[in-house]
């Protein structure tokens, strides 16, 4: 089974992740994991840090001359801005100490306070690094590979925004792996470009009051294999498992399988997409995605449709949200890290890594393999056999 574990903080010297599970044979290069963080940067809305956070890359181990070798692959993301400020090599030193300025009025809706309580500490920072969305550059890093294994098999995860603020999207047209380019070429990562400048009104307007915005992504997978996942435990279950890994990126607050909370409205009749014999692709053919590509806790082959909300951030560039100081128990507004507007078209390109990394996990339990050749052989027999 593919797992992976992150390890760092926001501002200290690097982060890492170890991938296990990857079979042999897989060519990966530091460039194309340096491809899908430099997309993690994307998007109209984001902070200064984004322009300086260069994302290099080290591989650690568990690839020889540009191929895995099927033990663990082991990646280095360093902080720059932790090698060029002395006040992160103070701040975030692992040898014993304490800080000058504990950080003790808590943000609403952070993950300040209540971990605070949790593990007993008196300094927010103590809390607040682990939990920074800067942690996804790592997670990013781990599902470069995912995407990696699943092209291999013809599988492939794109995003695109649908909502910014209010700024919704009125079109239905998708994009195909083929506009990957235009989306990201897109200042918000939106592939309707009458809604893109909507969406960039609506967050200068925020960025001028010093607010920030939520939005709205949508994932996409294609030529993704029929029956990953199981309907036979509660813990196999595709959509539950893609659910999951949505759900536990920073300020996501909500996640969608296709049409779900529409079809929630309407009656039976209305609400499964009719399936159908294609005498040309010697398939079933499901005609829409109400679905959204999963039925049972597996998927249908057909295109996997995913939706995440994220909320607005909860560090605002002028803060007004009322909450406590920890020590004097006063009121008073929240503390101020540099923060972005929005960080919504960033979400998308995490989104992706996280589907990509829970399909390519099913894939190798259903097909299995020691190398890729291995996987690859027995994902087409798999398709042979089901046709």
């Amino acid at each position: 089974m593919l797992r992976y574990l992150t390890a760092g903080e926001s501002h200290g010297r690097a982060l890492s992740v170890i991938v296990e599970g990857l079979p042999a044979g897989l060519p990966i290069t530091v460039e194309d994991i340096q491809v899908e963080l430099g997309r993690r940067r994307l998007g109209y809305g984001r902070g200064p840090r984004q322009r300086f956070e260069a994302d290099e890359v080290t591989l650690i181990g568990g690839v020889r001359h540009g191929r895995t070798l099927g033990s663990p692959v082991a990646i280095e993301i360093k902080n720059s801005e932790w090698f060029r400020s002395d006040k992160w090599h103070a701040e975030m030193d692992p040898a014993p100490g304490r800080t000058e300025k504990p950080l003790t009025s808590v943000r609403p809706g952070h993950a300040d306070l209540v971990g605070m309580q949790k593990y007993g500490f008196t300094d927010a920072r103590d809390v607040l690094e682990r939990a920074s969305a800067r942690e996804t550059a790592a997670r990013v890093a781990a599902g470069a590979l995912a995407k990696a294994l699943l092209s291999h098999i013809g599988t492939t995860v794109i995003s695109h925004v649908i909502q910014m603020g209010d700024a919704r999207t009125q079109s239905q047209v998708r994009p195909c792996p083929d506009d990957l380019n235009r989306v990201d070429e897109s200042p918000v990562r939106c592939f309707d470009r009458s809604a893109e400048a909507a969406m960039i009104t609506a967050i200068e307007a925020a960025a001028k009051e010093g607010d920030s915005l939520g939005g709205l992504v949508e994932v996409l997978g294609f030529g993704v294999p029929v029956g990953l996942g199981s309907h036979v435990h509660w813990d196999r279950k595709i959509d539950g498992l893609i659910a999951q890994s949505i759900m536990s990126i920073q300020a996501v607050k909500g996640v969608e399988i296709g049409d779900g909370f529409e079809v929630a409205g309407r009656r039976g009749s209305q609400a499964h997409d009719p399936i159908r014999w294609d005498d040309q692709a010697a398939d079933y053919v499901r005609e829409g995605t109400l679905a959204g590509g999963t039925e049972g806790g597996m998927t249908t082959g057909e295109l996997l449709v995913v939706r995440a909300a994220m909320k607005p951030l909860a560090t605002l560039n002028r803060p007004t949200l009322p909450t406590v100081d920890v020590v004097t128990k006063e009121s008073t507004v929240s503390f101020k890290e540099r923060t972005d507007v929005t960080a919504v078209p960033a979400m998308g390109v995490v989104a992706e890594t996280m589907v990509a990394l829970v399909l390519a996990g099913e894939a190798q339990r259903k097909f299995g393999g020691d190398s890729l050749a291995e996987f690859v052989r027995n994902a087409e027999a798999a398709e042979r056999a089901r046709r």
